[in-house]
This record gives structure tokens, sequence and C-alpha cells, in this order.
């Protein structure tokens, strides 16, 4: 599903070109010092909106540019006030971070220094190929690469044995960095071989819009095939039979509306099916056995599945079970049944129940495995003779294999806190899954499992080539008591040699939406801040399923500021144990993350010295009520509907980080967007800063970056993201170090 926010720890990027009135020319004399750099101000429209009987005011609505669709297809349109605007405010935020920049550039090295730059992933087999990406050394962009497969393996249900005396030449299938040459964004979000493997199609999204092009290459050829797909949504897959590709149109708000399906070499295009509730989201995909095409069709708490046999690919949909609203449920296949994934039942934490292949709606759903509460089935995995699945529990997840005959086995990890992760099988006739470990402290490592013999075969061990050592490093798990009782998840990492006695500076990360968890994983770019004495530490709030579903249904709608509460809660509690000091711990959050940093700034700012939202979702008021952007009907489940419910509205209005601003002394603030961004549109952080910098009276600044070339993922380059986390680390060492005061 395409939701407001999938992002972990990510921001947008800029290098803005000076204006005039961001800073002071030096006054005459080598000898005087430079003025501090002079903040823009905001002009102010008040607009006056009147909505359920209720009023606002809102001063900087004029930042929303009226062509908005147009802008995020071509950036260069935006209005010019508006650019005016926001380029004076990213002179303004680089001349406050001026002095950082020694800093960022070493931190930049420093995390380019743990990234292997010739790298590649562990091949997936599939029949005759293996595929796989990598990375030459230097390179922004993947390679997408295939071997030739050695060995005896399975193709078309008969054994293959191919041994080569010399070992065959890769092929190479997409060089991205040649996608990318001349253009200020590149990223291809999809790339899939056609089942035949005679095809390689791959969606290009070249503004940050997450608006693609796909096209289709001939491997036989090396020739990118004409008419490329325009206007889709990132998602695609071809017909078991490789002659039709189907993919999700976007429509001109952004809005996934529509399945269409077309000769996978190219042809005639037809509409395969047409969503008529602009509040449901859309994709279509392949069964694990390549029996059915699914059309999958899903808010946050209502979804549909409709199939076509892969022997009839241009059959019309059939729906496989109607929609009811607050039911959830995903489909697969299984040779001879379908294996679902529901919430059916009152099975809060989800169950897997198995149906008839011909028959497969509700009434002929039996449980296969049963629901549990407090056990959170995530996802399911399928090959031929073996279900996986994977479960979370209290912040930590496991691997669950299951057989035929129903006999099950664990895959497990007895640490403190970690991440086990089901990568699944690339081909169905397999006995062998994938799946990868890490922790906070660990890198991850990738296994091969044989299902059978439950042997496992290390493929692969993510290297630190500025070396690494784990036992240098401390990994805890904290459980912070809530205002009404429930204990919270705290991950912590920090150096053995970091004093717990409430010196170290500390960042708290939060996210806290959609049931989206927060891993407990690894990250070579946290090491930045730990090796120079900071605790790094996750909260994991609800909001999230990181202790089941319901920790995601106790913080929606009118009950979202248990979200807020638990990061405070989170926040007091490590003060409590000495590992930090109110006004020494910077917060950080994007997206839905960033509504989060947005509520606990106005909630609690004594608590801060810093507050990064990264692209924040703060205009929730002003959002929510309006039907033209791509993800307001959609998410009205998970918000509430302001435009027709008056305790939503407000209660939405007691949170709304934009709406909540007053006078008060706020922390220094970094908010970062990107002009392309469909989905916390650029104006958000923009009207957020513009109202802040006049409200806050503590003298600290608040500090704005717009990436006039992306979106919401930020920079599309693997080294370009990582000077975008190391200036967003420099300005937490800054907050801390109250650097302002050198500007």
């Amino acid at each position: 599903m395409n939701r407001r926010d999938l992002l972990a720890t990510s921001a947008a990027a800029l290098a803005a070109t000076a204006l005039p009135s961001a800073t002071l020319a030096r006054p005459s004399g080598a000898s005087m010092p430079q003025a501090r750099p002079v903040p823009p101000v905001a002009k102010k429209i008040p607009v006056t909106i009147e909505q359920l009987g209720r009023t606002r005011t809102d001063d900087y609505q004029w930042m929303k540019d009226d062509n908005w669709q147009a802008v995020l297809r071509d950036p260069t349109l935006i209005k010019a006030d508006v650019k005016e605007h926001l380029t004076a405010e990213n002179a303004y935020r680089e001349a406050m971070l001026a002095s950082t920049l020694p800093l960022q550039a070493t931190m930049f090295e420093e995390m380019k220094g743990r990234i292997k730059q010739d790298d590649s992933s562990v091949p997936a087999a599939d029949g005759p190929w293996e595929y796989y990406v990598e990375y030459k050394t230097g390179d922004q962009h993947p390679r997408y690469m295939r071997v030739e497969r050695q060995g005896t393996f399975m193709v078309d249900g008969q054994p293959v044995t191919k041994n080569f005396v010399v070992a065959p030449t890769p092929q190479l299938l997409l060089d991205a960095n040649e996608l990318a040459k001349g253009k200020a964004y590149s990223e291809v979000s999809a790339a899939d071989h056609s089942p035949d493997h005679s095809l390689f199609a791959y969606a290009e999204d070249a503004q940050g819009s997450e608006v693609h092009q796909v096209y289709v290459k001939d491997l036989a050829t090396g020739e990118v095939l004409p008419d490329p797909i325009g206007s889709a949504g990132g998602n695609f897959a071809f017909s078991p039979d490789s002659q039709w590709i189907f993919w999700t149109n976007r429509d001109d708000n952004g809005r996934p509306d529509k399945i269409f399906r077309r000769p996978a070499r190219g042809g005639e295009t037809t509409l395969v099916y047409e969503e008529t509730d602009e509040g449901m989201f859309q994709g279509v995909g392949v069964t694990a056995d390549n029996q059915f095409i699914v059309i999958s069709i899903a808010n946050q708490e209502t979804s549909e599945a409709r199939i076509i046999p892969a022997a009839t690919p241009t059959a019309e949909p059939v729906v496989l079970e109607p929609r009811h609203v607050g039911r959830l449920y995903d489909a697969d296949h299984w040779g001879d049944r379908w294996v679902i994934r529901t919430n059916a039942d009152d099975s809060v934490d989800f169950k897997i129940v198995e149906a008839p292949t011909a028959t497969p709606a509700k009434a002929n759903w039996t449980d296969l495995v049963p629901h549990t509460p407090g056990r959170f089935i995530e996802g399911v995995s399928l090959v031929k003779d073996f279900i996986g699945r994977q479960e979370r529990a209290d912040a930590n997840t496991k691997i669950v294999i299951r057989d035929r005959a129903g006999a099950e086995h664990e895959i497990a990890v007895d640490e403190t806190a970690f991440s086990l992760s089901l990568a699944g099988a690339s081909e169905f006739d397999t006995t062998t899954m994938r799946y990868g470990y890490n922790s906070p402290s660990t890198p991850t490592s990738t296994y091969d499992y044989d299902l059978a013999t439950r042997e496992r075969t290390l493929r692969k061990v993510q290297e630190v080539p500025s070396g690494h050592n784990p036992d240098d490093y401390v990994v805890e798990r904290l459980n912070a008591p809530a205002s009404d009782g429930e204990l919270v998840p705290v991950t912590i990492l920090r150096r053995k040699s970091t004093p717990v006695d409430g010196s170290a500076p500390l960042l708290l990360y939060g996210y806290g939406s959609y049931g989206i968890p927060m891993a407990a994983s690894f990250s070579t770019s946290r090491l930045s801040l730990v090796d120079r004495g900071w605790i790094y530490a996750i909260a994991h709030i609800r909001g999230g399923s990181d202790k089941g579903w319901n920790w995601f249904l106790s913080a929606r709608k009118m009950t979202k500021k248990n979200t807020f509460t638990d990061f405070i809660a989170a926040a007091e509690h490590l003060i409590q144990r000495r590992y930090a000091t109110a006004g020494n711990i910077v917060a950080q959050g994007g997206s839905a993350g960033g509504l989060l940093m947005g509520a606990v700034n106005n909630m609690r700012p004594d608590l801060w010295a810093g507050v990064i939202g990264q692209v924040p979702f703060v205009d929730v008021i002003n959002t929510m009520s309006d039907t033209s952007l791509p993800l307001t009907p959609p998410e009205w489940p998970e918000w509430g509907n302001p435009i027709e419910d008056a305790a939503a509205y407000d209660y939405m209005m007691s949170y709304s980080p934009y709406d909540q601003v007053e006078p008060k002394a706020y922390p220094a603030v970094l908010a970062t967007g990107g002009l392309s961004d469909p989905r916390v549109t650029y104006w958000e952080p923009e009207k957020w800063v513009a109202k802040l910098r006049p409200a806050t009276t503590s003298g600290k600044p608040i500090l704005l970056k717009i990436n006039m070339e992306a979106g919401h993922g930020g920079a599309s380059g693997r080294f370009d993201f990582l000077k975008e986390v190391a200036h967003d680390y420099a300005f937490a060492i800054w907050a801390i170090d109250k650097g302002w005061e050198m500007a």
C-alpha cells in the first residue's frame, strides 16, 4: 500500500543559492565580525476558513501553489513568490549552519567509509538464472545483473543440471547510473524480469513525485522497446505466461485509480479495473505459485482482492471476498489452495486461513494458524511444501516455518533487541527461504535456510570497510511506563565507554503511525553520532505495530495522542534512568513521525535541545480537509474526516502541530521537505517554520531545508543521501552545543 510514509530515516537535500535577504553584508574593515544571519520573514495573507461551524485563520495558505499537481511533475513551475521564499529559507539555514560544514564533510566521509563501494546483493535464483544488483566503486545507483545458474535446479517442474568449466559471464540488465545521467533526480523504484526471462522492466521516477515511466527491455537484443508506459505508480507485474504486463495508473492528483494491461512488448492498452472509491490504494502482483494475477485494493482498515487466473490473463478480475469495513485480508495461492492472512472474526493480531481454489470466499475459510492475542502475524511467504511466517511481539520478531502436514518450528534469536526479517523465496519449487538478521550493534547477516533439513547457510555478512567491532557497543531494552500504565519499549545503542550518568547527549527517534513498526536494526550512519559519545534510542510507541496490531489500533483517530504521550514518556524514562537529561535530547522523526515531532515540540519543548522534523506532516486539519491531495481520502480511516465529523475536527485541531503553535520557548528546529513530494507537500514544513519562528521566545533558531529537485525520500543517490544524513546529524550536534550563538 502506498501510505503517507514508509520512511524510517530520510530527509530532503538542497544546495541552494544564497539570497541577499538571508545574510547581512560584512561592514568595511577586514577585522569587523560578520553579523548574525537574518531569517526571512514570511508575508501574512490571512485566509478565513469556515468548516462544520468552526472558524480558523491561516496566514500562510498562499504558500500552497494552486498548480501543485504540475509542480510535482516539473518543480520549475513553482510560482515566483514561493520559490523566492524557499530559496531565502535555504540560504538562511546554510548561513546559520556554515560552522558545521567541516563536521558535515567529516561525518559524510565516515559514513561513506562504512559502505562497501564495490558491493553486490546475494543472487536470487529463478529457474536457469540468478538475479542480483551490484554497485561499482563510486556509483551512486545500482546495476541490475543476472548470471547463468550452476548446479541442479528445477525448470518447469523438471530437474536441470548445469556445470560450467569456466564461470559464466554476468549480463548487465540495467545500469541505473547511465539512466540518471544529466538528471537532478532519478530513482528506479521497481524492476523485474518476465517469467520466461526474455524481458526486463523497470519503473523510473525522474522527479521524486512517485509518478513513473515503465520501460521494457528485450534481453535478447538489448533494445529498450518503444512507447514506455507513462503516469504509472511504480507498481507493475508480468503475467505468468510473459505475454502481458499489468500496471497501476496514477491520476492527475497522484492517486492510484486504475489497473491497465497491454502486451508485454507493446500494443493496445486495456483497462482491467477502475476503483471508484478514491480512498482506496491499489496494486497488482502474481501469486507465489504463478497461478493467479491479484489486484489488491485497500486502505488502513479495509481490503479486497480481485483475481485473474494465469491461464486466462485477459479475463475479467473476480472478487475473492467482498470488502467489509474493518476487515483486512491478503491472499496468496499455495499450489492447491488459497492461503489468506486476515483479521476477520475479531482476530486483532491476525490469523492465517485456507480456502479452496475454486471457492475462496470467506464462507469457505478455515483456520490454518489460529489467532493468538499478542502474537502479530506480519506476513506470510509460500513455497511448494512450506509456509514461512513472520511474527512480532514486544518490539522483536521471529520466523516460524510450517510444512503441509502442520508441523512447525521456529527460527528465533535470544538477544535483547534485534531485527529478524523473512525475505522468502524467488521461486516456488524450492525448499529454501532466505532471511536476514541484524541488531543495532551487529551488521546484517543473510542466510539461506533449508526448510526440510533446517540447515542454514550464511550467504553474506555486511562489510564495514572502515572497521566495526560489535563488542565495542551495548544494546539495551527499557520499558517506559506510559501515563495509562502501558509499557513502551525503548531500544538503546551506545558505546561501552559512554557513561550512563546523564551527561551524554541523546537522539530519540520515533514514528508511530499506520501500524509500521520501528525495527531494532543496524545502521552504519548512526555510528557517526554514537562514536562521538551520543546515545541513540528508538521509542517503539503506539501507532506502530511493535507490540501487535492493538498497539497500532490504540493510537489512531480519537486516541492518536497516545503516540505523542508515549514518546514523551520514553524521554522522561530515559531521563529518570540517567541516560539523558532534559534539554540535552534531540528528537527526530519523519513524515507521520514529523507529526510526532511537531506535537511533542508543542507539548514539551523543555525536553529537547533540538527537534528534527523530516518531511513533517504538521498541517493536519488543512491537509485532511483538502480532498484534492493524493493521500487525503485514503487516510481518513487513520486520522478521521474533519470535513464531515465535528468530533474528529476538534480532536485533530487539539494536536495539529501547525495550529497549536503558540508563544513559548521552543528548542532549535530543523524542518525538511521536497518540492515534488506527493505525500507531505512542501508547504507543510514551510508553513510550520513560518509560524514557529515569530512564536518562539527562546531565541533558538528555526530552520528550513527544502530540496528543490526531489520528493519524499530526498536525494536518489546513495552518497547524496548520506550527505543529507550528515547534515541532519550535524544540526543535532549544533543544537546540543548551541552553535547558533557563534553564527
